[in-house]
């Protein structure tokens, strides 16, 4: 681990460095903190929570969506963190916990110091997500919530392309997002997901841009058609600019529509490779 790390610095200064290689004119689009998914070092935290901790500072990311790591309280994970420069504005949940236990995800986020939690995946026959299943989840979603904003926390769901099953003028997916309270309920977006789904990120973005707060930046590798299984190889999870989703429309959509933090994602099993690259794609962006 510590050797990847070294050659991690490494590969980041050359790479950001190189970034202006392809470099556009005009004011920068990427504006934002870099965030990162903790799911993307997923291989590396259970190895050495400390060296990949500073693996993601080393690449001047100083936002994480995630929770603590195994055997490790959240008020731990949090120090470790804060003393890097690394903050932890959003977590997630199970559907099955949080349904269960709004308080025990109030708890968990607040320990962390996140003030927004997420749930990604709804319970369904895989490839079969049913009207049934997205109405009892606009049920939970609503009451939880209702749970969550009480104590200060903002729910939000999180896409993963099996929602985008036809239903009526649209998708599954509007029918969740017109049947949740905006008060209690928002939404975060995952662009592959959306992409690999079917869906359109900017038609989304268009539709319905004050609903989502948070983003997961992934692109998914050009050529490959997707569908409604939620579900694609870690190979088709690509660089971020290298892919088929039109990444520049969809940062200038989500900036406009008041998108609070954005995470990238790499569900690759070659993320020291490309999470440099993706960083230097992010900062070559101009509006």
């Amino acid at each position: 681990m510590k050797k990847t790390f070294f050659s991690l610095c490494l590969a980041t200064t050359l790479v950001l460095g190189g970034a202006n290689s392809f470099a556009q004119k005009g004011k920068p689009l990427y504006t934002f903190p870099l965030g990162v998914e903790s799911y993307t070092y997923r291989a590396s935290f259970p190895k050495s929570v400390i060296a990949t901790l500073d693996t993601i500072k080393a690449l001047g990311i100083t936002e994480m969506e995630g929770g603590a790591p195994k055997g490790m309280t959240g008020e731990e994970f949090k120090k470790l963190c804060d003393e890097r420069g690394i903050k932890i504005p959003a977590t997630g949940s199970g559907y099955e916990q949080i349904v269960k236990d709004p308080e025990e995800a109030v708890k968990n986020a607040k320990e962390l110091g996140a003030t927004f939690v997420m749930v990604a995946w709804i319970p369904h026959q895989k490839g079969n997500f049913t009207l049934d299943n997205a109405k009892k989840a606009v049920e939970d979603f609503n009451r939880v919530g209702k749970a969550l904003k009480e104590k200060g926390i903002t729910f939000c769901y999180h896409n993963h392309g099996y929602e985008f099953q036809p239903y009526e003028n649209g998708t599954l997916y509007d029918y969740i997002v017109k049947n949740t309270n905006p008060e209690y309920v928002s939404f975060e977006m995952d662009i592959l997901w959306a992409q690999h789904g079917g869906a359109d990120p900017v038609g989304l973005l268009k539709k319905y841009g004050s609903r989502y707060k948070l983003m997961h930046l992934k692109d998914l590798k050009k050529g490959i058609k997707g569908d409604l299984t939620g579900g694609t190889p870690a190979e088709n999870d690509v660089t971020l600019g290298d892919g088929q989703v039109n990444i520049p429309e969809i940062l200038r959509l989500a900036k406009k529509a008041g998108v609070k933090h954005y995470f990238i994602e790499d569900e690759s099993n070659h993320e020291y490779e490309q999470m440099p690259k993706s960083i230097a794609y992010l900062k070559s962006l101009k509006e």
